[in-house]
């Protein structure tokens, strides 16, 4: 019975001491985590919070700068109407600081000279482009629009209703279609309606130094002067200034398709021309008619009877025959003055355009009216918008 006693104590007695072990050895622990008596088995023996704090960081939850975080919904504004909404921007572009890039900061008192031929439904297309001149230019500008005499009131009241802020900056002259060489009515139905007219700017335009030329569906996305300063950077020979038919020979349609000369390799498009007339009215041109050389206005009607039978673009194609036989008469500006359809509809290849932006977008092949270039609709769209 002593000997039952004995080891019933021996063994309480041991069950205390391994509770109080147990105890001790997880008293700087948290309840529950880990082992008991972890801690104490450390090598430095200093405990849990010593080991961890020796221990190298977790690494972070790979998804935990993607957790979500609570945020108030903003109230959705209603979106005004998609008139008023590209005229706000039109105004917001015009009211960028003049600093910024192709801006002047005063306005200069030099006038520029702008000339348009439109006949038949150009009306719209022509006041959209005066408009976009004056929207985007710093000095002052002389419109001569070449017109039908049924046209001529109704450009004047438009042109008379535009507010002071427009009408103080520029001045016009409306002129009847004339030719003065040659037959007029082959010369009206040569290509579009009038569209030789602009051949015969030398001549009737006698008082006028320099000009720039543009057909009824350009838009000016950047200030007339800068084009306006092409001027300066003639050479003693150069005339008139040009931006190419196309930039690859191999889809261009000159170096494709044409019978006749025509200025280098892919040929010049006429719908933007920078014109000094005065040295045009003085120069003698080399031609394909006689071995002497001709005045301007001497070789237009018999370069037309000669190839009448081979041109397709009409005055165009007369205008590339000339310079092909004068090409040291030409300077040629880059693609982004006279961006058309054609820069874009097989990839793009107008690298001005893609570094500057466009500059002056042609609207040829009648894209601001259809939906084959919605970008050049909504370009002249927010632009005919704009109140005048």
């Amino acid at each position: 019975m002593k000997l039952y006693c004995k080891v019933l104590a021996l063994l309480l007695g041991f069950g205390l001491v391994l509770l109080l072990y147990l105890f001790v050895g997880n008293a700087d622990g948290l309840p529950g985590k880990g082992w008991p008596g972890e801690a104490s088995r450390s090598p430095s023996g200093l405990g849990k919070a010593a080991v961890a704090a020796a221990a190298p960081p977790p690494p972070p939850h790979p998804f935990a700068h993607f957790r979500p975080t609570a945020a108030p919904l903003a109230e959705k504004q209603p979106r005004m109407p998609e008139k008023q909404e590209r005229q706000t921007k039109i105004a917001e572009f015009r009211n960028r600081p003049a600093k910024q890039r192709y801006f002047q900061d005063k306005l200069s008192k030099d006038w520029m000279h702008l000339a348009v031929v439109a006949c038949g439904e150009r009306l719209e297309e022509t006041l959209t482009m005066l408009k976009s001149a004056i929207l985007f230019s710093n000095s002052n500008l002389k419109f001569h629009i070449f017109s039908e005499d049924s046209l001529k009131p109704q450009f004047e009241n438009a042109l008379n209703g535009w507010p002071h802020s427009h009408t103080s900056r520029f001045q016009y002259h409306i002129y009847p279609i004339t030719f003065s060489v040659g037959n007029a009515q082959e010369w009206k139905k040569l290509f579009k309606p009038c569209a030789a007219q602009r051949l015969f700017l030398p001549v009737i335009l006698k008082d006028v130094d320099s000009l720039v030329y543009v057909d009824t569906d350009t838009l000016f996305l950047r200030p007339v002067d800068d084009i306006w300063s092409f001027l300066k950077q003639f050479n003693s020979t150069q005339l008139a200034a040009m931006a190419p038919e196309h930039e690859i020979p191999k889809i261009g349609w000159y170096s494709r398709f044409a019978r006749h000369p025509y200025y280098g390799v892919t040929g010049v498009n006429s719908g933007v021309m920078l014109m000094n007339l005065t040295r045009i009215r003085s120069t003698l041109f080399k031609n394909s008619l006689i071995p002497n050389r001709l005045r301007w206005e001497e070789m237009l009607y018999p370069l037309y009877q000669k190839y009448k039978n081979y041109i397709t673009w009409g005055d165009q194609d007369l205008l590339n025959i000339i310079f092909h036989y004068n090409p040291d008469c030409l300077y040629i500006f880059p693609c982004q003055w006279n961006y058309r359809p054609d820069h874009c509809m097989y990839g793009s290849n107008c690298k001005g355009a893609e570094e500057e932006g466009v500059s002056i977008l042609h609207g040829n092949r009648g894209v601001y009216h259809d939906d084959k270039q919605p970008a050049f609709k909504a370009v002249y769209e927010a632009i005919h918008d704009v109140s005048a």
